[in-house]
């Protein structure tokens, strides 16, 4: 069984993924975030998420289709698990590259048979192969995932790790490192990192509570471990997560940027509008974004250019309404964060 339901999620709220999910965002521009790390590059993409896992939605004009799967046995599965058990980012589906994703999340498939996306979608995982390994290979390296999640508060050492994964032959601790890019201590020091702050942001444990249940010898030891890996002790971070009260600084900042990003660039024009010294809305922005001012008004400026190329508007005259010198400044702004030229972009768009 299945639920699936289209919602216009609120800004900022934490939505707390309670079985396994398929998200699938229609319309909307703006970040995500997902378990504390900002995603800015979600468009075409089919996002599956795990139990325990959050996702809110840094801006008001989302419409996301959810899918929510209750087939518990099937989520163990080796082949069904490298979609949900992220690694180091989300784990997604590029919807341009599969055409039997995109017919099984039309409106009409959805009703009949929606689970059998689990299926396609895992297909297109490995044909995507994001770290160009084996399916042997992929089956080591989830294995260690496993453990790490079950093992993450108990501090092993790698070796002690290691030493519990059945490597059929492999060195793992070196297939993880050439095939991922960090030590098999590395992932179980940033599960340590998003379980902390999980307790530190959505439970009223105290600090010291939090540091016993994470195997830290002493909450001193766990803030300072904490504070070098966030920049910020529990207690401002728990401050500036602000998950019960939901202030508004977010929604304003994200509204100012909505209304005057193809005029304005500069930090002191949305510092002014905010009544706050650039300084300070740096550094808070920063804490309650985990990102910088900067980066949101680029992202602004990039998914106006895309609405504007879907649209088919002239290259010339998105610059010009962008506040761009000339076409070819926006262009290379435009490849340069988005990976892709306008007339690609564009070509991908028709082609898709």
């Amino acid at each position: 069984m299945q639920k699936v339901e289209k919602i216009s999620p609120e800004i900022n709220k934490v939505y707390f993924i309670e079985n396994h999910t398929l998200i699938h965002i229609l319309t909307g521009k703006g970040s995500i975030q997902v378990d504390f790390k900002n995603y800015f590059d979600w468009q075409e993409k089919a996002i599956f998420l795990e139990k325990g896992q959050y996702i809110k939605f840094l801006s008001d004009d989302f419409i996301v289709r959810r899918i929510e799967f209750s087939n518990e046995t099937k989520f163990y599965s080796n082949d069904v698990r490298v979609l949900f058990k992220h690694l180091i980012s989300l784990g997604y589906i590029d919807l341009l590259e599969c055409e039997d994703c995109n017919t099984f999340l039309s409106e009409s498939a959805l009703t009949d048979n929606s689970s059998d996306i689990i299926d396609v979608s895992s297909k297109q995982w490995y044909w995507q192969n994001p770290f160009k390994a084996n399916k042997e290979e992929y089956q080591v390296i989830f294995d260690a995932k496993e453990i790490i999640d079950k093992e993450y508060s108990n501090h092993l050492t790698g070796n002690d790790l290691v030493s519990l994964i059945n490597d059929r032959g492999y060195n793992a601790q070196a297939l993880i490192k050439n095939k991922i890019g960090l030590s098999v201590k590395n992932l179980m020091r940033s599960k340590r990192l998003q379980e902390s702050q999980k307790q530190v942001a959505f439970t009223d444990k105290s600090i010291q509570e939090v540091s016993y249940e994470l195997g830290f010898k002493d909450d001193a030891y766990f803030n300072r471990v904490f504070k070098n890996s966030t920049g910020q002790t529990p207690k401002q971070f728990r401050e500036n997560f602000d998950f019960k009260n939901r202030d508004l600084f977010t929604q304003n900042i994200i509204e100012l940027l909505q209304k005057y990003h193809a005029q304005e660039r500069s930090l002191e024009f949305y510092a002014n509008k905010m009544n706050l010294s650039v300084k300070v809305l740096s550094k808070k922005v920063q804490s309650k974004m985990n990102t910088s001012l900067g980066q949101l008004i680029r992202l602004e400026l990039i998914n106006t250019a895309k609405l504007m190329l879907i649209e088919d508007e002239s290259i010339t005259s998105i610059s010009r309404k962008l506040g761009f010198e000339e076409p070819n400044h926006f262009t290379s702004f435009f490849k340069h964060y988005s990976g892709i030229t306008p007339t690609n972009f564009k070509l991908k768009k028709y082609n898709s």
